[in-house]
């Protein structure tokens, strides 16, 4: 099949060529954005500057793998990346991005931003980002915060969902289904940003970040401003609003201003729209992200692909949802169905939207309309899923539907072969998070988590940066007279070192294992910010008053002058590693 690439492709030209098709991945097309807003700018008269910050980890692991090998490009239209130490630092560099008029010396008219982080990442930088978000972006800046989802907890302590906490700090959220709706959502996030100042998140899951699509981007994009009257102090951050003393004010920017902005800008560029059907249709789908794809598939399999009376409706607002739109797509209908991943979000703004209709359709997701379950609201949806739903929806409302077995099979073939997680072959941390014989020990964030398995001592974790904390809480009430705990040097640097100051102020006995190996292992050997060494390290913990402290290496040639270190710094190789554990249980 010709699907018209150019017979001067090559790897880079995903990054510059237009109006014609480029292969993509996700994080592909997040770099994509930065450089088609620079491009837009230009091609505007502007003179902006860009900012991309944040955290890794999966589904937007690579990202700042990608960021630094495109760095050279980057550079050259103006987008700087400064990695965060962690994802609330990060944030509020892109906070501090949109002050461009609050101090003089300005040497770009704007910058826009794009901050990123997986879920927990959102859940730590709620502070940050609803602080942010209350000040406001820039009229020629605007943010764009990119999560990661792991709605299955594929490569996370627990399953997470982040729209209620973009929701909790008022930040709007565009769920795109693939690839080239991470790039056209981006793009109108920023769009959206600059017009309402308000922040713009962008949920991506590892179905929409690590997957790879051809896409055509287009050489313009004409988006619409809403034609309504601005406030006369505008929606953008206000210099001249002096803060604490007018937060109230701000707050009622936010509410009756700044997030109907967003609602209206939506509905002039037609984000939400009728994608498939008649308006005239009796049933309703609502769709949302990738769970889109997911209904689309089950129609098909059903055999339903145009059916006359299916309409199907796409959101890309998921919060807050645009209501003048979906209920002109709810008139006339008997029924509709909202499918969305994990909680009933958009399901429960339809519902509000909807109330006050002379004939209100019922509305179906989580729950049918006699309360029975309907769809999951746990881990994640499938085509199959959406089959049954969908089917039983169509059913009541008086379609003869047959839906093939497989739709009621599980989604996971039995019988298939599990692998066990284990260390790497020649990791040396599967051996230094051994435990002594009668010790105890507690896991964090990272490979040693597996520690939990492999070491029968290891019993409990924690979140990132909050490492050996919950023994410090359990410590005063227990005959358990000792704690280890493992804890990585990318952690250490993201935000384990507060876990250790915390420690040190309770007087906690505790012994660290700060598992040292110059990289963030999980997600892709990246180096950590900052560039912590093992001498920096030590030098810190003597500065934070731990007790004692010892560098243990494989190969004790390695190992940092003693006269460097600081004083009574223990040395060893690691064949010492359990005498050295020992040293420590017993300083308590």
């Amino acid at each position: 099949m010709d699907i018209g690439f150019a017979a001067t492709t090559t790897l880079d030209s995903r990054y510059a060529e237009l109006d014609q098709p480029t292969l993509l991945t996700g994080t592909q097309a997040l770099v994509r954005v930065l450089l088609e807003q620079a491009r837009l700018d230009r091609a505007a008269g502007l003179r902006t500057g860009g900012l991309v910050s944040g955290y890794r980890g999966s589904p937007l692991g690579g990202l700042d793998r990608e960021l630094w090998h495109k760095e050279t490009l980057l550079t050259q239209h103006g987008v700087r990346f400064q990695p965060g130490l962690n994802e609330d630092l990060a944030a509020t560099m892109l906070w501090g991005s949109q002050q461009i008029d609050t101090f003089p010396g300005k040497r770009v008219d704007g910058v826009f931003g794009m901050w990123y982080g997986k879920g927990p990442g959102v859940d730590r930088s709620a502070d940050a980002l609803r602080c942010a978000n209350m000040i406001g972006t820039a009229r020629l800046g605007g943010v764009l915060a990119v999560s990661g989802d792991d709605h299955a907890a594929h490569s996370s302590v627990f399953p997470h969902q982040t729209d209620g906490i973009f929701e909790s700090v008022q930040i709007p959220v565009l769920q795109p289904a693939d690839v080239g709706e991470i790039l056209d959502y981006g793009l109108a996030g920023i769009a959206m940003s600059r017009y309402a100042g308000l922040w713009v998140a962008l949920k991506t899951i590892a179905e929409t970040a690590e997957q790879s699509a051809v896409v055509t981007v287009p050489s313009e994009r004409p988006f619409v401003t809403p034609d309504r009257p601005l406030p006369p102090h505008g929606l953008n951050i206000d210099a001249q609003l002096p803060w604490p003393a007018e937060r109230a004010e701000l707050e009622r920017r936010m509410v009756e201003e700044r997030l109907p902005a967003a609602q209206a800008w939506a509905r002039a560029n037609r984000l939400d729209r009728l994608v498939h059907g008649r308006a005239e249709a009796t049933v309703g789908l609502v769709t949302v992200g990738k769970a889109h794809h997911d209904a689309m598939h089950a129609l098909r399999r059903l055999g339903l692909d145009g059916h006359p009376d299916i309409a199907v409706y796409k959101v890309a607002l998921s919060w807050p949802l645009e209501t003048e739109g979906v209920r002109a797509f709810a008139r006339g209908k008997r029924a509709i169905l909202v499918v969305e991943e994990k909680r009933s979000n958009v399901e429960e703004q339809l519902r509000s939207a909807l109330y006050d209709l002379a004939e209100r359709p019922s509305v179906e997701g989580k729950l049918d309309r006699d309360g029975a379950p309907l769809l999951p609201a746990t881990m994640e949806l499938s085509p199959e899923l959406a089959m049954a739903a969908l089917a039983r929806v169509l059913r009541r409302c008086g379609m003869d539907i047959d839906v093939p077995a497989a739709a009621a099979a599980s989604t996971r073939m039995p019988g298939l072969l599990a692998r066990a997680p284990t260390f790497c072959a020649g990791c040396p941390h599967g051996t230094s998070t051994r435990l002594p014989d009668g010790s105890f020990g507690m896991a964090g964030i990272g490979c040693h988590t597996m520690a939990l398995t492999t070491s029968e001592g290891t019993k409990t974790f924690s979140q990132m940066g909050g490492e050996g904390v919950p023994w410090v809480g359990l410590a005063p009430f227990t005959e358990t007279p000792h704690m280890f705990a493992n804890m990585g040097d990318g952690t250490y640097q993201h935000s384990g070192l507060l876990a250790i100051r915390q420690a040190v102020a309770a007087g906690a006995p505790i012994t660290y294992k700060i598992l040292f190996n110059d990289a963030v292992a999980m997600t892709g050997g990246q180096p950590a910010e900052g560039g912590p060494t093992v001498l920096k390290i030590a030098q810190q913990l003597a500065a934070e008053g731990v007790g004692v402290i010892a560098v243990v290496a494989d190969d004790p040639a390695r190992l940092p002058a003693a006269a460097a270190l600081p004083p009574g710094t223990l040395r060893h190789g690691r064949d010492d590693l359990d005498a050295v554990q020992q040293i420590g249980r017993a300083h308590v």
